[in-house]
């Protein structure tokens, strides 16, 4: 009686901290022993094995998302060696549907954890700042499985992103102006007005997990 009552305890405490129902943190559970070898943790090569991200152009980027400290909420910069079913169901909480029953505020701020997650998958180095280079080397991985399109082309593609998100940040530049990179705030702007929701598409265990294009 006691065990099952400590139980539930802990289901209810991760409903409140994830916002995911218990039938779905039972779900996720299955999920999570089966990723982890019915272990109490999971490593990166845990994921090898995933069908819905072998083909995946940014799998490395999706993979490393899971242990990045940023996305754990313990710590500005690093990566965790190995996370517990709690750390999965805080990265799993990211790509929840936003619930519109909720304030105008709370709905806001659901968003913007949201876009908070995937800068941080553009942002390798954790300082901050997307830099045209970091954003080479996504759109280089999501364009790889296309034969038709060559690197070059892809940092064309990215130059050009990057131009206009100076021009959408900055506005007006000066001849000699560079601009360093793309802060949160700036990354705010570019996606306003954009359905956060429809990007987060890629399957990954029968939930919804992302993909970095739009």
């Amino acid at each position: 009686m006691g065990a099952a009552h400590s139980a539930s305890a802990e289901v209810r405490e991760l409903e409140g901290k994830t916002g995911f129902s218990s039938d779905q943190i039972e779900q996720l559970h299955r999920r999570f022993k089966q990723l982890s070898g019915d272990q109490p943790t999971i490593r990166k090569e845990n994921f090898s094995n995933v069908p819905d991200l072998e083909l995946n152009p940014i799998r490395s980027k999706i993979v490393r998302a899971f242990f990045d400290n940023r996305n754990l909420r313990k710590g500005p910069s690093g990566l965790a060696d190995e996370i517990n079913f709690e750390d999965f169901l805080t990265i799993m909480s990211y790509f929840r549907p936003i619930d519109t029953t909720l304030g105008e505020e709370q709905v806001e701020q659901s968003r913007k954890e949201k876009l908070r997650f995937l800068f941080h998958m553009y942002d390798s180095d954790s300082d901050g700042r997307i830099t045209l280079e970091e954003y080479r080397n996504v759109v280089e991985e999501l364009l790889s499985g296309n034969p038709h399109i060559e690197k070059e082309s892809a940092r064309s593609i990215a130059d050009g992103a990057m131009m206009e998100a100076a021009s959408v940040c900055v506005g007006q530049m000066e001849p000699d102006q560079v601009y360093e990179g793309i802060t949160f705030e700036d990354f705010l702007k570019i996606w306003q007005g954009i359905d956060i929701e429809t990007k987060m598409h890629v399957r990954f265990l029968n939930m919804e997990t992302i993909a970095l294009c739009h």
